[in-house]
């Protein structure tokens, strides 16, 4: 599940993005990420082992900031709308490499219908449950992960030596700005999380999963990286930089290349949507539960499916990929999953003895994940100040509208605040 959250649409729709900024050095902007992803991933392993809870990162922050339940609540509400941002993206994402492959790049047309016929697939798979889910899952992430290292394998030998020198030629600060960029990319460690209630030893199989996808994952982002830029120059990215690898795979392997990138894009996008689907609506059921989101979230079938959850975010990801820009909702969702992820390792900072966890560890991946988030947001304040604003506004009205909600459905709720007085003196 972490590898089809994570080979998505991150590496297939923002590897343009990563070049533009960070020029040849692209493929360490991919390597950066993979490192934070790793320094971030050592938090929720060890808080998803402590606490097993659908809820992840939200109940990690409820547990480590009882006093402050508005805390978990933002950061939870904040997470299901970047887990909507990224459907959307992945839609996008195979509406665009659909229609590439149809002959039809230029149409918006088969694009949005092709977004929203994806959307619609995996609501229903997901409707039928666990089983059905992970079975589709298993397959699809076999495939795009062959075809992804054919690809890389095979580009390798028409690589050009100028494309990739000078490394830092955009600068070595725009790598981590780069890196920021495409988190989202890797975001999907995240979802094995909200699946710990279901998973099968999971003291062996959490730490396997998150560390084993992401590394996996990595290696596979990095030699796709350095293929796309060494056979192709920036002008060739740009002009094509929302297909970019299917236009990368021609000089090696002309059409057919082409072709087969165009289906791995299908597959890793695939699994992708299925992955965020599964994972984000149970913790919307999940909050749902502990009154921190509209009750009817938590409905679930006699299959125990979170049903309402499934189709809200689905629908919600079905306007979002018809109305939204692909750069805005690529840096929104990087920029949800950095904030959240520091969130949940100063969580696990607070309740380390608790955890177990290695204290310099966790200061290191802070200190990683801080330092990108900085980078990205005065890249954004200098270029684009108006989107700046926007994506402010945006957090701004996510808050409001959280605590609003908790204001009003919890200030007489008495078992929810005698959950939360019990939390704060056991932590105590």
């Amino acid at each position: 599940m972490g590898i089809g959250g994570m080979i998505g649409g991150g590496i297939f729709s923002v590897l343009g993005m990563a070049v533009n900024i960070s020029g040849h050095a692209a493929p360490m902007a991919f390597l950066l990420g993979s490192f934070v992803a790793l320094a971030a991933g050592y938090s929720y392993v060890k808080l998803a082992l402590g606490f097993q809870s659908d809820g992840a990162s939200f109940t990690f922050l409820d547990r480590a900031f009882p006093e402050y339940p508005n805390v978990a609540g933002i950061a939870g509400w904040t997470v299901i709308v970047g887990y909507v941002g990224t459907l959307a993206l992945y839609a996008y994402t195979f509406g665009v490499y659909g229609a590439h492959l149809l002959g039809d790049a230029d149409s918006p047309m088969v694009r949005m219908m092709l977004s929203l016929g994806v959307l619609l697939f995996f609501l229903l798979i997901n409707l039928q449950g666990v089983q059905s889910s992970g079975r589709t899952e298993v397959i699809i992430v076999f495939t795009k992960v062959i075809l992804l290292g054919l690809f890389a394998l095979a580009g390798t030998f028409s690589i050009k030596e100028d494309h990739l020198f000078p490394v830092f030629d955009q600068g070595v600060p725009s790598i981590f700005i780069a890196g920021a960029m495409i988190f989202v990319a890797f975001e999907g460690f995240q979802l094995i999380t909200n699946a710990v209630l279901e998973a099968e030893k999971p003291k062996r199989n959490i730490p396997r999963g998150i560390y084993g996808s992401i590394l996996i994952t990595s290696l596979i982002y990095f030699g796709v990286a350095i293929v796309a830029v060494g056979n192709l120059t920036p002008v060739q990215i740009e002009s094509a930089k929302e297909y970019t690898l299917a236009v990368a795979a021609k000089p090696a392997l002309g059409n057919t290349g082409a072709i087969l990138v165009d289906l791995a894009a299908l597959l890793a996008t695939s699994s992708a949507v299925n992955a965020t689907i599964f994972g984000a609506s149970r913790m919307m059921a999940d909050m749902a539960n502990e009154n921190r989101m509209p009750q009817m979230f938590a409905l679930r079938t006699k299959a125990k499916i979170p049903w309402v959850a499934i189709v809200f975010m689905t629908a919600l990801a079905s306007g979002f990929t018809l109305l939204g820009s692909l750069e805005t909702i690529t840096l929104f969702s990087s920029l949800v999953f950095l904030l959240v992820s520091i969130a949940v390792s100063v969580a696990n900072l607070k309740l380390r003895s608790f955890t177990h966890s290695n204290l310099w560890l966790i200061l290191l991946g802070i200190g990683l994940m801080l330092s990108t988030v900085t980078l990205l947001v005065i890249h954004l304040w200098s270029r684009d100040s108006i989107r700046f604003f926007w994506l402010l506004g945006f957090f701004a009205t996510i808050a409001v509208l959280e605590i609003s909600f908790c204001w009003y459905r919890c200030r007489n709720d008495e078992e929810f605040h005698k959950k939360h007085r019990k939390q704060k003196v056991n932590h105590n």
